[in-house]
């Protein structure tokens, strides 16, 4: 990790640490603790393909049976009805970040498994999320993902300021398998102002050209009080791969991999993207 960026990773994912005793789960390399799991596949979820010098390993999500209603499918995660206290940092936030690596592996979006529909699929597929408040393992607070805006997949970050409220996306211009091509590790970045009411998306480093798909104020920054915080209450997990992380449903999976996932309580500047970026391809282990 770039030491810049240290002190405000909340939660960092690289998928080389099974907590001890239990391969299924895998500890926060992060100052939170939060460990997740490893949903439905567990171990072997660890697969020997790492997205950059740095890197041994990453995980392997996708869905197991697309043509079975069901909740099997391979993601990863956390989750608590009354809240995760350790992702406490995102309680009454002024922003957050997510980075991390990312590669399609398969056929995206998944056939959508909860409808009767042979050839009906998903219209969004799931990277990396922080949940609200108040979500049921569905709603966030602040995602990476690729989402269907008006009639178009695009690869977006989605982020909802109060819990229950209005969400915002801001989506990358660039057609989605252009930003995630199939079979090529991509260093994804999404910010979030929830002050200033501003998101941005990088890839590999640099900006993508993007556009918001509201144009009023859906999370309610206008007038005072100033500053513009999250609700005050510690988010019920973190999802990726895919969505309900506690695996009661089966809903916008990603046949990918994901590596180095990081989670800041901070909205970091585009040069400080760049820099985890040139760390993670230049920097020797």
């Amino acid at each position: 990790m770039f030491p810049g960026l240290k002190r405000d990773l909340v939660a960092y994912y690289d998928f080389e640490h099974p907590t001890p005793g239990n391969a299924a789960r895998e500890q926060d390399q992060g100052r939170s603790g939060t460990d997740i799991d490893l949903v439905n596949g567990g171990a072997s979820m660890r697969v020997p393909d790492g997205a950059h010098r740095g890197s041994r390993s990453s995980l392997q999500t996708r869905q197991v049976n697309p043509a079975l209603a069901g909740n099997d499918d391979w993601k990863a995660g956390v989750y608590s009805e009354t809240g995760v206290p350790t992702l406490n940092a995102f309680n009454g936030a002024k922003g957050t970040t997510i980075m991390g690596w990312f590669k399609m592996t398969g056929s995206n979006p998944g056939l959508n498994s909860n409808t009767p529909a042979p050839d009906d699929r998903y219209n969004a597929v799931g990277l990396a999320g922080v949940l609200t408040g108040t979500s049921q393992g569905h709603d966030v607070r602040a995602l990476l993902e690729v989402i269907n805006v008006s009639g178009e997949l695009r690869v977006v970050a989605l982020g909802r300021r109060v819990d229950g409220g209005r969400s915002q996306t801001f989506a990358a211009s660039e057609p989605w398998q252009s930003v995630l091509p199939l079979d090529e590790w991509v260093f994804l970045a999404a910010t979030f102002d929830f002050d200033e009411g501003t998101m941005a998306l990088y890839k590999n480093g640099r900006p993508l050209d993007g556009f918001y798909t509201l144009s009023d104020d859906p999370w309610g920054v206008s007038g005072p009080p100033e500053p513009d915080l999250t609700s005050a209450t510690d988010p019920r997990g973190i999802k990726i791969g895919g969505s309900f992380p506690q695996n009661t449903r089966e809903q916008n999976p990603c046949d990918c991999r994901l590596d180095s996932l990081m989670f800041l309580d901070r909205s970091v500047t585009g040069k400080e993207v760049f820099q985890q970026y040139r760390w993670a391809t230049r920097h020797r282990p």
